[in-house]
């Protein structure tokens, strides 16, 4: 078939058009790639090599109202193609209306199924040495602010890993101590010297600085309520913050314009505080002016731990010892139940490993379940509860439960109906000269013993109170565990957890 003049020159036409049209297509998606580029980091497996500067990072702030524009312009202002980042739990809402520029990123941290998990990770975003933590409402008044941050970090090489500029605001800002026991599961907060630029950590806000590695080696590096999460885990490490004579003034004050809001805002705290402490395995903290705050088991909870197998707790393995509430809810039982018998008339001494706390501690064993009471079979008419709980669960007056154990013949009483943390009671009976019972554990300790341990009883000091126990108790100890048990502790089932090899 002949091809005509028009019909080449309208051929060659059509294929300049596609050509043309490919080259357009492929010049978009280059555009489109870098803006990704832009928008997301590239390398999702490791921080890469990092460039000298400081990377502007607005982690706490709420969705329904805050300065989060107005801090990354103040920023920006001073110095526009300052990094900035901006780390939300979720998409904020309402939007939050930021610069349109490449250096002003935002990341969330709730995963999305359609996207790679580096997205969702704020380190592979920030490609400079340094990260300044900027709380909400902060306004920079001069570049050199930050500039001189810096400067005075690298001067603190070797004494602090961070530097802080006070916020001015408000709220009080302190130096404090914190001293953090994760084995104790405690956190204890102490104000430092009045005079004192160094601590290890800090009440109020404050701009901090510090190398990215080190933030992002952190194993929650941007939980919430962030300052807090960053000290406990700081201070774990024996760092230290050093406080500068630079500080940085507010947009507004107060931060939140309704009472409303303030009450949202302040119910956040709490809630983003009883998570951390849950995630660190925190359960007491000891303000610096000596208030104690608890997040572990109450009595309307269940206890910190489930079953016990093999007499070795799961904190255990762990490396860790026993709750500081289920101690403190324990030594409460302990006393009541004491209480109760003595005015009852029902003669007991501590037993077992109650006993042993009692002559290394003076109290229960930091690392202990339950406490042990022997009583005398004989007396157990005397007090009503005891009878009473022969024939099903009894829960009193205080919300104790005292029932007869389903393991054997002996009693239980109940922190209460949720906090099954326990004190028992072994009823014993004298035996020629012995003093014997009816169930026998299978613990080393669970042994017979001759009554003249018991007479007379004598005082000892337990738990924040005075308890009676055998006489000669090191020599009974010794009966039941062995020479030298007092002077060496060690862990209910060595076989299975030894606290001097730590396996």
């Amino acid at each position: 078939m002949r091809i005509t003049f028009c019909q080449g020159v309208l051929a060659a036409a059509i294929a300049i058009n596609l050509l043309i049209l490919y080259y357009i297509s492929r010049l978009q998606q280059h555009v489109l790639q870098r803006h990704r580029d832009h928008a997301q980091p590239s390398s999702p497996q490791h921080l890469g090599p990092l460039r000298p500067g400081v990377t502007i990072l607005i982690r706490e702030f709420e969705d329904f109202e805050n300065y989060v524009p107005s801090v990354v312009q103040s920023f920006l202002k001073q110095k526009p193609e300052l990094p900035v980042l901006v780390v939300a739990d979720s998409l904020p809402y309402p939007p939050l209306i930021l610069p349109k520029a490449p250096n002003v990123q935002v990341v969330i941290l709730k995963p999305s199924p359609a996207q790679p998990a580096y997205v969702f990770r704020p380190e592979a975003y920030v490609r400079t040495e340094y990260v300044a933590l900027v709380p909400d409402g902060v306004r920079v008044d001069s570049i050199s602010q930050l500039e001189d941050m810096l400067e005075e970090y690298k001067r603190s090489q070797g004494k602090a890993e961070m530097v802080a500029a006070p916020v001015h605001s408000l709220m009080p800002f302190r130096c404090l101590n914190l001293k953090v026991n994760l084995k104790e599961w405690t956190a204890e907060y102490s104000e430092a010297p009045p005079s004192s630029k160094l601590c290890t950590a800090l009440k109020g806000k404050a701009v901090v600085l510090l190398r990215t590695k080190n933030l992002f080696n952190l194993s929650m590096p941007l939980a919430k309520p962030l300052l807090t999460s960053l000290f406990i885990q700081t201070s774990l490490r024996g760092w230290a913050v050093r406080i500068l004579d630079i500080s940085f003034s507010v947009l507004h004050q107060p931060l939140f314009t309704s009472s409303h809001n303030q009450w949202k805002a302040d119910n956040l705290v709490k809630s983003n505080q009883l998570q951390l402490f849950r995630d660190f395995g925190i359960k007491q903290v000891i303000l610096e002016e000596g208030k104690e705050q608890w997040f572990g088991c109450s009595k309307e909870t269940p206890r910190c731990f489930g079953t016990i197998h093999d007499d070795t707790p799961e904190y255990l393995y762990q490396n860790r010892w026993t709750p500081p509430c289920c101690l403190k809810a324990l030594r409460e039982t302990a006393k009541y139940v004491i209480n109760i018998l003595e005015i009852s008339g029902v003669r007991y001494w501590l037993e077992g490993g109650t006993l042993l706390g009692a002559a290394r501690y003076q109290d229960i064993i930091p690392w202990d379940y339950d406490v042990d009471l022997g009583i005398y079979l004989e007396d157990i008419p005397n007090c009503e509860l005891l009878r009473n709980a022969e024939s099903g669960s009894i829960v009193d007056e205080k919300g104790f439960v005292w029932e007869k154990a389903i393991e054997g013949d002996f009693y239980r009483v109940q922190y209460s109906e949720h906090n099954h943390l326990h004190v028992d009671l072994w009823p014993f009976y004298s035996k020629n000269g012995l003093m014997t019972k009816d169930t026998w554990m299978d613990h080393r300790q669970d042994i017979e013993f001759p009554e003249h341990f018991l007479k007379p009883l004598v005082p000892i000091e337990f738990a924040g109170f005075i308890a009676l126990a055998p006489n000669n108790y090191r020599s009974f100890l010794e009966l039941k565990f062995g020479e030298g048990v007092i002077e060496n502790p060690e862990y209910p089932n060595p076989a299975l957890k030894s606290m001097n090899t730590g396996r």
